[in-house]
């Protein structure tokens, strides 16, 4: 049975984005938005990145969702382990 402290932390760890956003709600009086997208940069086998395209392209879907549920499946596997 988790103790009083150990139940705040871990809804601490659980929800840390909302903490960091209340955080600088305090600082700043503004609330700025829960998720923002990031651009980032790979460099990715120009024959996979062709044949993903095509995918996406027949599927009527576009490339970036599917990147992050991919990597958000590779993480959801990662903690499994």
């Amino acid at each position: 049975m988790l103790t009083t402290q150990d139940k705040i932390k871990k809804i601490i760890n659980q929800n840390q984005d909302l903490f960091m956003q209340l955080e600088d709600l305090d600082k700043t009086g503004k609330l700025r938005k829960l998720k923002y997208k990031k651009r980032v940069n790979f460099t990715l086998d120009e024959g996979l990145v062709q044949e993903f395209r095509n995918y996406c392209k027949r599927q009527e879907v576009e490339m970036s969702p599917q990147v992050e549920l991919l990597i958000k499946a590779f993480l959801a596997r990662s903690k499994k382990k």
